[in-house]
């Protein structure tokens, strides 16, 4: 069982410190973590009644036992060679590749950049994450993905290109329609 808290480095770094103590306080004295014999037990301090209510005994191992990344750097394309790099060696592999076509003076494409890292995370194994800045690739690089609005992220599987989304509106929106896109070649 995983436990999600607010600060869990600070959790995990309290539990650290005090071991030899049987109980301590987290967040602001709301919750009470106190030593059990199989773990730790918590309890909540916010009841209506006052009383003390032991909700569920979990371990500490619980906390580095998920090691998957909850961001993915996207990985810069250079150039034509680069591209063709890319895409043999995803081709080799059976993967799909995701390409963000986008521009350092676009807004929409600087704010949503960081919501396709985290997208990036989630399909870690299954698909690779790459941007373009037009402006500092040649032209022929942009003019083989056919871009012409931007931010444009593109899905590219065997080689080939399959689809894309052009992100004009809300980013929310654009990262659930790069999913749906990802979901139907994955």
């Amino acid at each position: 069982m995983s436990v999600l808290a607010a600060n869990s480095h600070i959790l995990c770094r309290e539990m650290h410190h005090r071991e030899h103590q049987q109980q301590f306080w987290i967040s602001g004295g709301s919750l009470l973590l106190r030593k059990a014999s199989s773990g730790f037990g918590l309890l909540n301090r916010n009841r209506d009644d006052g009383k003390k209510m032991l909700k569920w005994d979990f371990k500490v191992e619980a906390f580095w036992n998920d090691s998957r990344p909850t961001v993915v750097e996207l990985e810069a394309i250079s150039d034509c060679d680069h591209f063709d790099q890319i895409l043999r060696h995803a081709q080799e592999q059976s993967q799909p590749i995701i390409i963000d076509w986008m521009a350092a003076w676009c807004r929409k494409c600087i704010y949503l950049k960081p919501k396709l890292e985290k997208l990036a995370a989630e399909y870690d194994t299954k698909v690779k994450f790459y941007y373009v800045d037009v402006n500092k690739v040649p032209q022929a690089l942009v003019k083989r993905g056919n871009i012409s609005k931007m931010p444009t992220i593109q899905i590219w599987k065997d080689g080939e290109f399959k689809a894309e989304v052009i992100g004009g509106h809300q980013a929310w929106l654009v990262i659930d329609e790069v999913r749906e896109m990802i979901q139907k070649f994955v």
